[in-house]
């Protein structure tokens, strides 16, 4: 039987045949070159969860149908437009954060010969995506639902970078910023949407659903990226690099982690002190001093309850709740990325 992935990497292979022969754009040999190694670099280097989770979706909406080749191929092209809209957030954000290493591999605008040609790089990436859409759907009567279905995430998701980014400025004078509901609107916006959401109205749309009947869906859908964010800050924080291909700088980068929020909320007067005095700073020692604090608070104990008693909830409500694509996409996530006992196990953590 042949492998899912290796399914869905053939279809990456077309895609970029196609794009590097765009006839809007008169390629030459080094813009080629270029264009094709910037793909192989940034795209299909993931685990290509988010991309594959569309055609799971959408086979769970189709269950019990003998689903044509064509129909699978449209799924895959669509689990593809999200990796490219994947590619352009990790290109943007790792020049944004100043980050050094992605999967394992300096990131794209560490390297030597492109630097902050990488910011058009990520711009083009975003555009690739219309584009696919384009050559395989302009004929389809659901078109231009995809079409403001991707408009609109990509502008909630730039929007909660903003978010995200401003809060961090703030934050390098006032902690006092910091707060859950904060840090779950940043989630929301920056995350949620393009990563876990898309997945899933992609795959509606195509088995000619209305998007508008399914709001639960996407309540539910924005816990369990709030979830997977917080599973995110702790491998961040505590993860090994040579695992997760990450060097977490979170606390340097002054972020509104899940974990300084609680370190706020539990933490006396003295140890807020530390913690305004030394949060958002490149120092080693004032990132020690924070994951001292972080230790004291026994802030891993926390996250490990939260984790338990958030998988069970969110289990419970997926498997009771009749939406095929929803349990689909569980499925998928919690089974090949994220796991119930990934802080006791951190070496199944994964980077994305």
């Amino acid at each position: 039987m042949t492998d899912p992935k290796s399914k869905f990497l053939e279809v990456y292979s077309l895609l970029k045949s196609q794009l590097l022969n765009d006839p809007a754009f008169e390629f030459t040999d080094d813009s080629r070159q270029w264009l094709e190694h910037m793909l192989d670099y940034n795209v299909p280097r993931g685990k290509l969860y988010r991309g594959l989770a569309v055609i799971d979706c959408y086979k769970a909406l189709k269950e019990g149908e003998e689903l044509t080749g064509d129909e699978i191929l449209l799924a895959s092209v669509l689990g593809w437009c999200m990796e490219w809209l994947q590619a352009c957030a990790v290109v943007l954000d790792d020049i944004m954060d100043n980050s050094h290493t992605r999967r394992g591999r300096p990131c794209w605008f560490r390297l030597a010969k492109v630097g902050l040609i990488a910011i058009n790089d990520g711009i083009l990436l975003t555009n690739q995506c219309h584009r696919i859409l384009r050559m395989y759907f302009r004929e389809k009567p659901y078109y231009v639902d995809l079409l403001d279905l991707f408009n609109e995430v990509e502008f909630q998701s730039f929007s909660g970078e903003m978010i995200d980014l401003i809060t961090t400025h703030k934050g390098e004078k006032d902690l006092s910023n910091y707060s859950l509901s904060l840090y779950h609107r940043i989630v929301e916006y920056k995350s949620a949407y393009y990563s876990i959401y898309l997945p899933v109205a992609c795959a509606l749309i195509l088995a000619g659903e209305n998007l508008e009947n399914h709001a639960e869906v996407k309540k539910i859908l924005i816990e369990i990226t709030i979830y997977f964010s917080v599973q995110d800050d702790y491998q961040d924080c505590f993860g090994d690099p040579k695992i997760t291909g990450k060097v977490g700088t979170d606390i340097e980068d002054c972020k509104c982690s899940w974990f300084i929020v609680k370190a706020l909320e539990l933490a006396d007067e003295n140890q807020k002190k530390v913690l305004y005095e030394n949060y958002g700073k490149a120092d080693p020692a004032c990132v020690a001093k924070v994951k001292e604090i972080y230790e004291v608070l026994d802030l891993q104990g926390v996250y490990t309850e939260y984790e338990r008693e958030t998988y069970e909830k969110l289990t419970k409500t997926i498997e009771t709740h009749p939406n095929k694509a929803l349990k689909a996409l569980w499925g998928r996530f919690t089974g090949t990325i994220w796991t119930v006992d990934r802080a006791r196990n951190p070496d199944r953590a994964v980077e994305n």
